[in-house]
């Protein structure tokens, strides 16, 4: 009993931490976002994209700091054995952002657009023509895109990542998982994990942008559905590899592939930011929910 309290406060003062530091972290980002709205401070809105980045190793921070189990989390690298993890964590977001993409713009064909819009809308006429100077088409650039989420971008977004994992996988599932057994950990940990992003999402619309109907509740309410969602692959596949890694080239493997949905969406969309195109939409991630359901049901540990 005394070993189950101590293990309690520990889990509450992991999120403590990690929800102390990462909402310090985002009310800044978001006032500094704020304050360059128009792009005319270059160096403050690169600075907010870096802390913001930068907040990923907040749970591996706040794990050190609650003086969580650290090193049982699984840091040796292994592959023997583990092909089927590795093909899992690498490709399968890619292919479910693919189909859920194609789901998405069958429903909504209009809103395809491979002209370029949407980087001249974010990053101005200056970033279309300095690709289209070099002779390349902007379908070009997008398919470029497209095999790099399946190739490099993995294994890069992977050393960003593992900050969140370990904090989330790492220490707080097994943690809830010993509290609350296996199914009620994953909701509640889903639950959480999207929480935390909550004020990105209120102050400077993360995900959906802010022009739909019921901001910010209502895109506060379906993130944490795609954080359930993606929270239990993440953690399938840390629980058949032991391997902090492969929830870390999950999560890598999906923040690339996600990226890519938006840059042939039309402008002035964002009412519809909801339903997709990105897969943290209610449409398009519908790949991403069966595909987490299906575990959800099927699970055993072996």
């Amino acid at each position: 009993m005394k070993e189950s309290n101590k293990d309690t406060k520990t889990l509450y003062k992991y999120l403590a931490w990690s929800f102390g530091l990462a909402y310090i972290i985002q009310i800044i980002a978001a006032y500094m976002s704020y304050k360059v709205q128009d792009y005319s401070n270059l160096v403050l809105a690169v600075s907010a994209q870096y802390l913001v980045a930068g907040m990923m190793f907040i749970p591996l921070i706040s794990v050190m700091l609650a003086g969580g189990r650290i090193k049982e989390i699984g840091w040796k690298p292994r592959i023997k054995g583990l092909i089927p993890q590795f093909l899992f964590a690498w490709f399968v977001p890619a292919i479910l952002t693919a189909i859920g993409v194609a789901l998405y713009f069958c429903i909504f064909r209009s809103h395809f657009d491979i002209t370029g819009s949407y980087l001249v809308a974010v990053a101005g006429q200056e970033a279309l023509d300095a690709i289209t100077s070099t002779g390349m088409t902007y379908g070009t650039y997008i398919l470029i895109s497209c095999i790099s989420c399946i190739t490099y971008a993995p294994l890069i977004n992977m050393f960003f990542a593992v900050g969140e994992e370990a904090g989330w996988r790492g220490y707080m599932y097994p943690a809830l998982r010993e509290k609350l057994g296996q199914k009620k950990a994953w909701i509640i940990g889903g639950i959480i994990w999207g929480m935390w992003h909550w004020p990105l999402m209120i102050f400077s619309g993360y995900e959906y942008g802010k022009e739909y109907i019921g901001f910010p509740v209502v895109g506060m309410v379906l993130f944490c559905v795609v954080t359930v969602a993606l929270g239990i692959m993440c953690d399938y596949v840390y629980q058949k590899s032991q391997c902090i890694w492969y929830p870390a080239i999950f999560h890598g493997a999906f923040n690339a592939a996600a990226t890519i949905p938006q840059t042939i969406t039309h402008t002035g969309l964002d009412k519809y930011r909801l339903l997709g195109s990105a897969p943290v939409g209610l449409i398009a991630g519908i790949p991403f929910f069966a595909l987490a359901l299906f575990i959800y049901v099927k699970f055993k540990k072996d």
